[in-house]
């Protein structure tokens, strides 16, 4: 009987990933660098063998009545695989964190105490759809020094799986164990509950995708998890907000990319402004094909608006479509987002730098925008030059997760023969 009948496919990866994070600890920068880089080659070499495989699964999503825009997720190119290289190239030019010295205390009797950056040890990623994420996920672990446990969805098995394979080739041509990525192939339920459980092995989990995803693994896991992704995003037009400038942001903040969690879902606007320029900006709106979904007040002088009920305030649309609502003043913006929102990104659009304040200070999101489109909640925009994915919550990291988001901290400390008293 094998090793790997002896354990569930999760236990046994779990445990060749916890080893290959210890063997990863002696690891130098130039090390992983070398392997990100024999990575980068890999997939340009396995393109081929990579697309052919990412056609199996667009087949199948078309057999199984996938939108297009879930098809589009999945779907690779050869423009898609050398972005994927050029953006491995990006993170071996990053800064790494690893052994970077946080507080250093030096006390009267000797004792030196030293906090430095560690790997956090095996990271788990649960993601659907995108197969760069297993890229992306890969090569940011490593190049902190943790091994990474990846589990897709059915719909990109076997890109997933092509991806990883190209992975593995380049890793045995490196310092880094080739156990370091682990992807799980079995994409059942079953396999995800076992993920959420793996405590032994598993140091943190980090769901990517869809609301219901990511409220699956918060609820279920045992395992510590960063909840990232899900993006019911607002802008707040104030009272003295220049037309111009709100018409811009708003139109950029919701129709740049329609899919994506810092799009925004959801407007609010100050009855004195929208008296004046409300109709403008929502017929621009319609006229880009936005579905306008608003309450009773905006509907009276904007007839072609379908009518909003509890359920819009909450609601991710992901696509064209947005919740329209009069707020009273900024107080009143800042309580209906702190209801409704999902801490990801807000803005106001105001000349009033009282009312900004009050804004920034008083909604509770990851990033809070001030005359800005909430489309810049990016790791790249925000100079890290990569993101694993976006925090919404509060301890350990929040906002776009960099490199230092990987890491944990550890106390080295020194002494010559020190004894406490």
């Amino acid at each position: 009987m094998s090793k790997v009948q002896l354990k569930s496919e999760v236990q046994w990866k779990g445990k060749q990933a916890q080893e290959a994070s210890y063997a990863m600890n002696a690891l130098t920068t130039a090390e992983k660098n070398s392997a990100l880089q024999w990575m980068a080659l890999q997939i340009l070499e396995d393109q081929e063998f990579i697309l052919q495989e990412n056609k199996k699964d667009i087949e199948a999503g078309k057999d199984r009545g996938m939108s297009d825009a879930i098809l589009d997720r999945i779907l690779l190119t050869p423009e898609r695989i050398e972005a994927m290289a050029a953006g491995i190239k990006q993170i071996i030019e990053l800064t790494d964190p690893i052994g970077e010295t946080l507080e250093l205390i030096e006390k009267e009797n000797g004792l030196v105490v030293e906090k430095k950056r560690v790997p956090i040890g095996v990271v788990g990623m649960i993601y659907e759809a995108r197969p760069n994420v297993t890229v992306d996920a890969a090569t940011l672990s490593l190049k902190t020094g943790n091994a990474v446990i990846l589990r897709g969805s059915s719909s990109a098995k076997h890109s997933n799986m092509a991806l990883v394979k190209s992975i593995h080739a380049a890793l045995e041509k490196s310092n880094v164990p080739r156990n370091a990525v682990q992807l799980i192939e079995d994409t059942s339920r079953e396999t995800a509950k076992k993920l959420f459980r793996l405590n032994e092995y598993l140091d943190v989990l980090i769901p990517r995708g869809g609301k219901n995803l990511i409220d699956t693994v918060v609820r279920e896991s045992t395992v510590p998890v960063i909840e990232t992704g899900a993006g019911n995003c607002h802008v707040y037009i104030d009272a003295s907000a220049k037309q111009k400038m709100a018409e811009e942001i708003v139109v950029n903040a919701k129709l740049q990319r329609p899919s994506v969690c810092n799009a925004i879902e959801s407007l609010l606007i100050h009855p004195g402004w929208f008296a004046q320029y409300g109709v403008t900006l929502l017929e621009k709106l319609r006229q880009h094909g936005v579905e306008i979904i608003a309450d009773e007040k905006v509907m009276a002088a904007f007839p072609e608006a379908k009518p909003a009920t509890e359920e819009d305030w909450h609601t991710e649309y992901l696509g064209l479509s947005i919740s329209v609502k009069l707020v009273e003043d900024v107080k009143e913006a800042a309580r209906h987002i702190n209801k409704y929102g999902t801490r990801h990104s807000e803005a106001i659009i105001t000349e009033d730098q009282h009312n900004a304040s009050l804004f920034q200070q008083g909604v509770d999101a990851a990033a809070v925008y001030h005359n800005v489109s909430t489309r810049f909640t990016d790791g790249f925009e925000f100079g890290y030059g990569a993101e694993i994915g976006i925090s919404t919550q509060k301890l350990h990291a929040r906002g776009p997760m960099g490199l230092p988001a990987l890491t944990s901290s550890k106390f080295f400390i020194k002494g010559d023969g020190i004894v406490r008293e």
